[in-house]
């Protein structure tokens, strides 16, 4: 299952590549599916995978000028205040048993994997949904950043995932930034969040397996350079859908696996 962890651990990088965001939403399946890592490990694992990925993206965007670093720190701070909370007080406190309900036992782990195929369902609407063109603001909505950070910081604590499909439609409507400067902008946010988070627990004594956060994040770098080149012959958003469809019929399966079996 290693082997087929690896191969799969190169679409985290090209999915981000391609569309700027949703490649997070895969690596906390591939972690605890594929190479069997707990879910509470799989989210701080997934922190430090997520966030060298996108550090290479947005250091791509740095040399295209498509960096916005002022919406960048109104988002981040309060992102990264948020999650270094949950990280710290909020996971360590829930129980490892909760209950049951309806006959199924109710673990720490299996809370995060439903919650996270929640997520991947709520985030492959925004992707098959065809929306109706918004206005962008013209001048940056602050307390709008700030309340979106705040929330994208709980989602990056609890579950390891970057938030890009949150990230990139609040620096488009509230800060008015264009499509391309919003993807490079959110992969910064991504970064910092990331890895800062990881960097918490680090600090807070979490065991971590090194080689193979290592080798799935250098895989997943790889992935990163095969979407870039790849997003300048294929129409990432005519992609967009069928990546949704591939999350939303992964994010039942993880219900389905999680609940039934």
């Amino acid at each position: 299952m290693e082997i087929i962890g690896y191969i799969a651990s190169i679409l985290i990088g090209i999915t981000l590549g391609l569309i700027g965001g949703g490649g997070s939403i895969l690596t906390v399946p591939i972690l605890v599916y594929l190479f069997q890592i707990a879910p509470k490990h799989a989210t701080s694992y997934s922190l430090c995978i997520v966030g060298m990925t996108a550090m290479v993206g947005a250091y791509r965007h740095y040399r295209l000028g498509n960096l916005q670093i002022k919406s960048a720190m109104f988002f981040a701070i309060p992102s990264v205040a948020s999650l270094l909370l949950v990280r710290k007080f909020l996971v360590p406190r829930i129980p490892e048993q909760l209950g049951s309900i309806f006959g199924v036992d109710v673990t720490k782990d299996r809370l995060i994997m439903v919650v996270f195929a929640l997520l991947m369902m709520a985030a492959s609407m925004s992707m098959i949904r065809k929306t109706k063109p918004v206005e962008a603001a013209t001048t940056p909505d602050i307390p709008q950043l700030v309340l979106i950070g705040l929330l994208v910081g709980l989602v990056t604590g609890f579950l390891g995932a970057g938030g890009g499909f949150l990230i990139i439609p609040a620096l488009i409507f509230f800060a008015g930034l264009p499509m391309k400067q919003a993807v490079g902008t959110s992969l910064l946010i991504i970064f910092i969040n990331s890895l800062i988070g990881f960097s918490g627990d680090v600090l807070n004594g979490l065991d971590i397996n090194y080689p193979l956060v290592l080798s799935v994040s250098a895989i997943a770098i790889v992935g990163m350079f095969i979407g870039t080149a790849l997003s300048k012959k294929i129409d990432g958003a005519k992609l967009k859908p069928a990546f949704g469809w591939f999350v939303l019929v992964m994010g039942i399966y993880i219900v389905i696996k999680e609940l039934f079996f």
